[in-house]
């Protein structure tokens, strides 16, 4: 008898072996039969609408399949087709500026929407190709057999494993991703490869995360710096304004190429996300911005399965630009939504719940995302980096729930988004007081090497003042600020003008939005000048009411009055507020 809903009738006993069958649908988990052999993490499609999933139990003949799509349809009976290998995606040039979903599989009218913004992004069919070796040269893995145009310089490598003598290169010219342009040891080589997202690809050695990354926001870069290769977390609760600092992030950092997660996020966010990225100019290539971009749009809409493989996904396509010598940025908003699909999953299987219901596994599975996070030497001598960036959306901002709790251990650094900050308009709303960077000893070196041996001392007087600033706050509010001895003044009026002129930035404004190192420095050594002229006039007599009503505008508004790179219009401010302190001595 047909099993109900089947497509197919019953195996006849002597025409052949088994073949594996759905036996049971619940939502998203489906058992099937599996006279063949099957092992875990491997995928399997289901039905004649080719359902992907993946197997996460076994027990004697019986596989559960975790499926990636949405089950409708699927009955016992129906066909599975396991295909002896783990999820694995597709890596090629054609990714950049693409959108993809949790699988890395391209969202149908997505890049049109993108490329119908912009007006101009290059056809992805074809992609111009330079050999670099010839017939008959030894290549190792990982070594470079040639380059690709695109708006990043990549490199058609030697596949990991697969080493020899060249037996064939193809001529430079215009190729698709799928022409053999090479066989090295007998194996063909395409731009295109399929690589398993949970594996990691491989590496020579790790290397020491000293060199900065320059993100173009002022209370990072100056606070609380981050080095390429290293990690970040940054928690808030809702409306502290997590994804406009992620996307001002993916817009201005100097990263080679950036890969934005959109893991479990509102649909509308992801839009805003893909239309500013359509509109925006590089200020590396004067291009357009998407072109160096990789988007993994999974919504909160979307299989929560899918959520939990993106995060992966993301890391997989990041590795695949940092072996080509590229420093690679992957942005994830949220890994809290990602935590969560681990906690649906988890209560689907009937596992044993730890902590608010997440699986026991939790803090070894945000470790192992994290630790893909290095600056690295690949097997073919170059070397790149990833930058993990992480979102966290700690239910009510309590920053001691697990995800939150076990994410802090694992990351170099915290960028703490504070409510009241953000309620009091001030953005990005990066504590200085929650928020540590370990990553800042090791770059104090870079910065001298680049031609600033002041950074480490400016760094260090602006975080003492303003801890000063907010230990007098709560003062202030106690007994007013005319009780405080006047050096104390300053220092509240110290922080103000920290706060306001330096470290608080408009996302909307094009002279605000980025600001390069040498406009950020020009910042701070304005407003730590006037300061310390501040303390010279209380500490020579002079009144010290009489300095807090100096209209100190022109140098709160340097910052958006001059452009990102600009410092002329920062001096010009200092001088001009200076001038005016001058004239009560």
């Amino acid at each position: 008898m047909t099993a109900p809903g089947s497509q197919e009738g019953p195996q006849v006993a002597g025409t052949g072996p088994a073949r594996p069958r759905v036996l049971r649908v619940a939502g998203s988990l489906v058992e099937i039969t599996c006279p063949t052999t099957v092992a875990m993490h491997e995928t399997v499609v289901l039905g004649a609408a080719r359902v992907p999933g993946e197997v996460v139990a076994i027990q004697d003949d019986t596989a559960t399949v975790q499926a990636y799509e949405y089950t409708g349809g699927l009955a016992p009976g129906h066909p599975a087709e396991p295909e002896g290998r783990p999820l694995s995606v597709r890596l090629s040039p054609d990714l950049l500026g693409g959108v993809f979903d949790g699988l890395l599989r391209p969202l149908a009218g997505a890049g049109d929407f993108l490329t119908g913004r912009s007006g101009g992004v290059p056809d992805r069919r074809s992609w111009q190709f330079t050999p670099r070796v010839s017939a008959g040269a030894r290549v190792a893995a990982g070594d470079t057999l040639g380059e690709i145009a695109a708006t990043v310089p990549l490199r058609l490598l030697a596949p990991p494993g697969r080493s020899g003598e060249v037996t064939g290169m193809a001529s430079a010219g215009g190729h698709s991703t799928d022409d053999v342009l090479g066989v090295v040891g007998g194996h063909q080589v395409r731009m295109a490869q399929s690589w398993p997202v949970r594996r990691p690809r491989p590496v020579v050695e790790r290397l020491p995360a000293d060199r900065p990354l320059h993100t173009g926001q002022r209370a990072v870069d100056l606070l609380f710096p981050v080095a390429l290769g290293s990690t970040v977390a940054v928690p808030g609760g809702f409306g502290t304004g997590k994804t406009m600092l992620l996307q001002q992030i993916a817009k201005w950092c100097d990263a080679d190429v950036i890969v934005y997660v959109g893991c479990g996020e509102r649909g509308n966010e992801m839009a805003d996300v893909m239309e500013e990225l359509a509109e925006l100019t590089d200020p590396r290539t004067g291009g357009l911005l998407v072109e160096r971009t990789v988007t993994i749009a999974n919504t909160s809409n979307m299989p929560m399965m899918a959520r939990e493989a993106s995060v992966h996904t993301g890391a997989t396509v990041a590795e695949y630009f940092r072996d080509m010598g590229l420093d690679v940025v992957l942005i994830a908003d949220s890994t809290s939504r990602w935590a969560e699909a681990l906690r649906e999953f988890s209560s689907r299987m009937g596992e044993l719940p730890a902590e608010e219901g997440y699986p026991a596994g939790l803090a070894s599975r945000l470790a192992a995302f994290y630790e893909r996070a290095a600056a690295v030497r690949t097997p073919g001598g170059a070397t790149g980096s990833v930058t993990v960036i992480g979102a966290v959306s700690p239910p009510g901002g309590d920053r001691t729930e697990p995800v939150t709790a076990h994410t802090e251990r694992f990351v170099r650094c915290l960028w703490s988004l504070d409510r009241d900050l953000a309620y009091a308009r001030h953005y990005p709303a990066v504590s200085w007081a929650d928020s540590f960077s370990r990553d800042a000893p090791a770059l104090v070196t870079s910065q001298t090497r680049s031609g600033d041996p002041g950074w480490a001392a400016r760094r260090e007087r602006v975080a003492r003042l303003l801890a000063e600033s907010d230990r007098l706050a709560d003062l202030v509010e106690l007994v007013g600020i005319t009780a405080l001895p006047p050096r104390e003044r300053i220092s509240v009026l110290a922080g103000r003008l920290l706060r306001e002129g330096v470290i608080q930035q408009n996302a909307l404004s094009p002279s605000d939005a980025y600001s390069a190192p040498e406009k950020s420095a020009a910042l701070v050594e304005a407003s730590l000048a006037v300061i310390d002229r501040c303390l010279e006039l209380v500490s020579s007599g002079a009144p010290v009411d009489t300095v807090e009503a100096v209209d100190f505008t022109p140098l709160l508004r340097a910052r958006e009055s001059a452009g990102p790179t600009g410092t002329a219009r920062v001096a010009a401010a200092r001088n001009t507020v200076l001038a005016r302190l001058r004239e009560l001595a």
